[in-house]
């Protein structure tokens, strides 16, 4: 069962596309002040975190940990956004860049996919070492929803539920394999053009910088199931796309999260498929939220209706205030 929330979309903006792009692509708010760590992981490679911390806030209070979507980093506009609103309610804010992104570009010879829960693992725990009594919320966006989810259904299934009390996913390509199928549809080229572009720039940036690992020849033109067969699955260690899929989808998954979850989706989202965790029976405690309207991160609602423009932003800081007993003075 999903729930169906009032959301007004703006009223120039009420198109998928439009959604999508005035809500992940335009800034409206500069980066707030931040302490970057580097988190050392298993294999050598390092991944950098960017905690911003307001005055007055103590290691007995709550830390929101962030981490982004396919090709973004801690500079994401959505990432930005959330980080501002949380230090002026008194909430600490970390922002994770997967492997080669943000400020820990250079760091890794190996690269980030779409299950890398391992990674975030690693990056809690140090978060976790370091203030305990901490209670840790934890949302990704887009490829990073999957991310999250995984680990909090892996962690479930460990019957660990020390390192994380709420999780959340927003916009979450939970079924790999449908949204690569929607990507690459003729319909969403200009997402393919743009993810593509930026894509092949990193794997670019990581050549000249490990000049010893081999790069593969890609054909063109060269759409997303044959990127991730040629470069992810190999690169990452697995041995087709059905194997790739089957075991970083979190949506088998997420009927083993234990922990307080929410789930956003738009039914007019162009690369993620809403139904995706219908089939799926899920526990009491992991919430499915699905709007009408929306597009991909977008969420651009009406200014003076509940929610206001960033109504996205308004709903997750409503669930951690909710789910967590925290009370926030008015934004």
């Amino acid at each position: 069962m999903s729930d169906k929330p009032h959301f007004k979309p703006f009223p120039f903006f009420t198109g998928r596309h439009t959604q999508t792009l005035v809500g992940t692509m335009f800034a409206f708010s500069f980066e707030p002040d931040s302490e970057t760590r580097h988190v050392p992981l298993p294999d050598g490679d390092k991944i950098a975190l960017e905690y911003s911390t307001p005055e007055g806030w103590t290691p007995d209070k709550p830390t929101v940990f962030m981490l982004h979507g396919l090709c973004g980093s801690h500079k994401s506009t959505y990432l930005v956004r959330m980080a501002r609103k949380l230090n002026r309610l008194g909430i600490r804010a970390v922002r994770m860049n997967l492997r080669g992104c943000g400020s820990g570009k250079g760091l890794s010879r190996n690269i980030y996919h779409s299950g890398c829960s391992d990674d975030l693992r690693a990056a809690i725990e140090y978060v976790k070492n370091e203030t305990p009594d901490s209670k840790l919320i934890l949302i990704g966006f887009s490829l990073g929803g999957n991310i999250v989810l995984k680990l909090a259904a892996e962690l479930g299934f460990e019957n660990n539920d020390s390192l994380v009390d709420h999780v959340i996913g927003v916009s979450p390509p939970v079924d790999l394999e449908s949204s690569v199928t929607l990507l690459d549809a003729d319909i969403n080229k200009m997402y393919a053009r743009y993810f593509m572009h930026h894509l092949l720039t990193e794997v670019s940036e990581r050549h000249k910088q490990f000049p010893d690992i081999v790069m593969p020849e890609f054909p063109t033109p060269l759409n997303f199931y044959l990127f991730e067969k040629l470069y992810i699955c190999p690169m990452a260690g697995f041995s087709s796309n059905t194997e790739y899929y089957d075991m970083c989808s979190s949506a088998p998954r997420v009927h083993r999260i234990r922990i307080p979850c929410h789930i956003l989706f738009a039914q007019d989202d162009p690369i993620i498929d809403h139904r995706a965790l219908e089939n799926y029976s899920m526990p009491e405690n992991v919430k499915v939220t699905v709007t009408n309207h929306g597009g991909h991160m977008g969420f651009i609602g009406s200014p003076l209706d509940v929610g206001g423009f960033h109504w996205m932003d308004n709903k997750l800081l409503q669930w951690i205030s909710q789910t967590n007993n925290i009370t926030f003075p008015k934004l």
